[in-house]
């Protein structure tokens, strides 16, 4: 019988409110996949759990961690400090289980520089497009958990990360959630189906 090789990381970016929250948050329902949990620095927001949705670390903890190498990748965004930690991605792609991993484009590109063979033999990287800033600023808006002053520095760091759209394998423009999840289905479903991932079983 037909059977993985290795897990695949699915890597998920996108501009503030674009849906990958939601996307993630659905995929995360089903058996599919591990969820990367990143670190970060800043405090958690209203529903979010340590451990679950983020390990909320110190700037001294995060430091610590970045001068030990344990690190995938590690980047400040909106004046905080994000990082992917490297075990548990290569676990599981050693292991045969797919991987889920949200992180900004710069946490992306940092991925592709990151030197693994073996992260880069199974990287599938997907970027989430809002379908027009004007959509995106209602999304931003409906959420409620900013002020005016960061609405207007998330979209201007959106309309700066949306031009990184190209370098991605994969591209999805955000429509409803069903939608969304439909066609990250499809993407999975490709990326577990190439010849080279695939060996036979007796």
């Amino acid at each position: 019988m037909l059977k993985k090789k290795t897990g695949i990381l699915f890597l998920v970016s996108a501009p503030s409110g674009a849906g990958k929250t939601t996307l993630c948050k659905n995929l995360r329902m089903t058996p599919d996949f591990i969820y990367s949990i990143s670190c970060t620095t800043r405090k958690p927001r209203q529903g979010e759990e340590n451990g679950k949705d983020y390990y909320f670390l110190s700037e001294q903890d995060f430091e610590q961690k970045v001068r030990t190498g344990q690190f995938l990748e590690h980047a400040t965004v909106h004046h905080y400090r994000y990082g992917t930690l490297q075990a548990p991605i290569l676990q599981a792609i050693e292991s045969g289980v797919d991987m889920l991993l949200d992180v900004d484009v710069q946490g992306a590109e940092n991925v592709r520089k990151c030197g693994n063979k073996s992260v880069m033999d199974n990287l599938a990287d997907i970027f989430i497009l809002p379908p027009s800033l004007q959509e995106l600023d209602r999304r931003l808006r409906h959420r409620g958990t900013e002020t005016e002053e960061e609405l207007k520095v998330r979209l201007e760091t959106a309309i700066r990360e949306m031009e990184q759209w190209n370098r991605y394998k994969y591209v999805i423009v955000s429509g409803s959630p069903e939608d969304d999840l439909k066609n990250f289905r499809m993407i999975m479903r490709a990326e577990q189906s190439l010849a080279r991932r695939l060996t036979i079983e007796n």
